[in-house]
């Protein structure tokens, strides 16, 4: 595809279903971006939706899929947790700015009447349950630990009690669904926060837009932070 037609094309946002979403959207609009009205229908089965500019649109994917859409170059700019990107670790998305939202962390935990005798730095081998497979081997990793790690999609909460597994790594907000499963956290890997995130490909072939849209949104979040 010729620079000419690059132009042409529209820009796409990816952006994440759930609790971030709700998060996002005060500044998508403070950055300029206005979907149309189905994006806001509970109603609506729709996956792409067209915005106040001719030249955008949105998708609306799992937060897991965002940075896979802009890794590969279906969308050109999305809103993606670290945690993704560290999962992932895609060479193609550069990831310019800190949106300041979606705080959480992610951490090791362990029933509580475990971690009453437990020393995890006495671990040497840990069987853990994880949507994070690559974080959790790097992590145990540097710490000389050999983890053997069982990928779940959710309810990472249940995999000790139903004898799975005796941890988990998982993200934590307010501990609430920890407690609330008989478990406590025993190690914090990593703040976790959601970022604007680019493809590289797109950044070189149409600087000035993907910067302008980056700037955008850099001024949102310096007058939310104001």
């Amino acid at each position: 595809m010729n620079a000419a037609a690059r132009q042409a094309e529209p820009i796409v946002l990816a952006l994440p279903k759930g609790r971030i979403l709700k998060e996002a959207m005060p500044l998508v609009r403070a950055a300029g971006i206005e979907p149309e009205a189905a994006f806001d229908d509970p109603d609506s089965r729709q996956l792409t939706f067209r915005t106040n500019h001719d030249h955008i649109s949105i998708i609306r994917v799992r937060s897991f899929d965002v940075a896979t859409f802009v890794a590969f170059g279906a969308a050109h700019l999305g809103v993606a947790g670290n945690d993704v990107l560290m999962e992932f670790d895609y060479s193609d998305i550069y990831a310019p700015l800190d949106l300041g939202i979606g705080y959480c962390r992610m951490a090791v935990a362990e029933p509580a009447e475990l971690s009453k005798t437990d020393d995890p730095s006495r671990w040497s081998h840990v069987r853990v349950a994880t949507k994070y497979p690559n974080i959790t081997q790097r992590h145990f990793a540097r710490r000389g630990v050999q983890a053997e790690c069982i990928k779940l999609n959710g309810a990472m909460e249940l995999a000790p009690s139903l004898g799975l597994c005796r941890r988990i790594v998982d993200l934590v907000s307010t501990g609430s669904t920890l407690k609330a499963n008989g478990l406590v956290e025993v190690e914090q890997i990593a703040d976790i926060t959601s970022r604007l995130i680019v493809n590289r490909t797109a950044l070189k072939t149409r600087p000035a837009e993907i910067h302008g849209w980056i700037n955008s949104f850099r001024s949102a979040v310096d007058a939310k932070a104001a």
